[in-house]
């Protein structure tokens, strides 16, 4: 039988798992069939990087999944982004033949021969941010990352009046997601905003605020004249912030970029960075698990997940998923960023 998916109407959820009120993913919209299983599956979920905001959220998801399905489920991540380190998680995952690996690859030629491996073992695989990956049974993305970039460079633009200089960053020159965020940015940037450039190529961060300070002070030092700064990866909100609160450029530098309320706020709040968009690391991170699940059910039975083009996930921002065109006809993304400023990130408490 093909896997069931939710198209209209609400459940409630038999599950596991602790009340609605108490979890970090509303699961009020999911499929009961979607959380059950008559088998226990081991599903690890790999980040880029452990220890940092961003990814201590997507554990939150990760665990909640697993008290909801009664999945074992966990996650592991290098202490520092290294594309090496994760690539050897990975193997170790292989060796203790789980049953299913959700990755978030720091970059995604390193973990394309272990993931390949994997799936020639039968351990199925799901990735994110990755659309460009090719050994996966599904890669599921947030949104579409071109539109998102453009949004983030609106903002910008908003900001800097429409015109001067500004530099980008990502965590990894082989980050793809984070990499089709600044092309979208600067493709928007180019169509609309022609009194602004781009003041040097996009600065490589690693993933670590302390990094996005040094490079950003390194390019302000290069290039004065820059006066906006669109942040790829979650910790530049950080690095930018404090390079600014601490160099008095309120005013003068400009901010947008992709960012955690518990991480830039008290940026925002100061009024040293105006503007953060993200999306919600537990709900990918849920979502990533949920989609392991159908598919290691779909195989137990012989069957088909039945995951594509307008599926309903039932959960925020995975309601309709739509088909990346162009790409491997895996990569499925939903409609799930949100725009926070000082006025609503009290809406956000994580």
């Amino acid at each position: 039988m093909k896997f069931a998916f939710i198209h209209a109407a609400a459940f409630a959820v038999a599950a596991a798992g602790p009340a609605f009120a108490d979890q970090v993913v509303d699961i009020s919209q999911v499929d009961p069939e979607m959380l059950t299983s008559d088998e226990t599956y081991s599903i690890a979920t790999v980040v880029k990087v452990d220890g940092i905001a961003w990814f201590d959220r997507m554990r939150d998801g990760v665990s909640q999944f697993g008290d909801d399905t009664g999945s074992d489920t966990w996650m592991v991540g290098p202490s520092q982004a290294d594309a090496a380190a994760q690539v050897q998680l990975i193997e170790n995952l292989i060796a203790q033949g789980v049953d299913a690996i959700a990755v978030v690859p720091f970059s995604v030629e390193a973990v394309e021969p272990v993931l390949q491996k994997a799936r020639e073992r039968g351990i199925v695989v799901v990735s994110h941010e990755a659309s460009n990956i090719t050994n996966v049974d599904y890669d599921i993305e947030a949104f579409d990352n071109l539109a998102y970039g453009a949004a983030l460079m609106d903002n910008l633009a908003a900001q800097m009046g429409e015109t001067g200089a500004y530099v980008t960053t990502v965590g990894s020159l082989t980050s793809k997601s984070q990499n089709e965020w600044i092309d979208g940015a600067i493709a928007r940037q180019e169509e609309a905003y022609p009194e602004m450039s781009l003041a040097t190529e996009r600065l490589e961060t690693y993933d670590d605020a302390n990094t996005d300070y040094t490079k950003l002070k390194e390019a302000l030092t290069a290039h004065p004249e820059i006066a906006g700064i669109v942040g790829g990866p979650m910790p530049t909100s950080a690095g930018a912030g404090r390079l600014i609160a601490e160099s008095g450029l309120q005013g003068q530098l400009s901010f947008a970029g992709t960012g955690l309320p518990s991480v830039a706020g008290q940026y925002l709040s100061q009024g040293d960075i105006e503007y953060i968009q993200f999306w919600d690391p537990a709900v990918a991170g849920y979502a990533m698990n949920l989609i392991a699940l159908a598919e290691l059910k779909a195989r137990a039975a012989g069957t088909d997940a039945g995951i594509g083009a307008g599926t309903n996930l039932g959960l925020e921002g995975y309601t309709d998923l739509q088909l990346a065109e162009g790409a491997n006809a895996k990569v499925l993304y939903g409609a799930g960023w949100v725009g926070v400023t000082d006025e609503n990130m009290g809406d956000y408490d994580f």
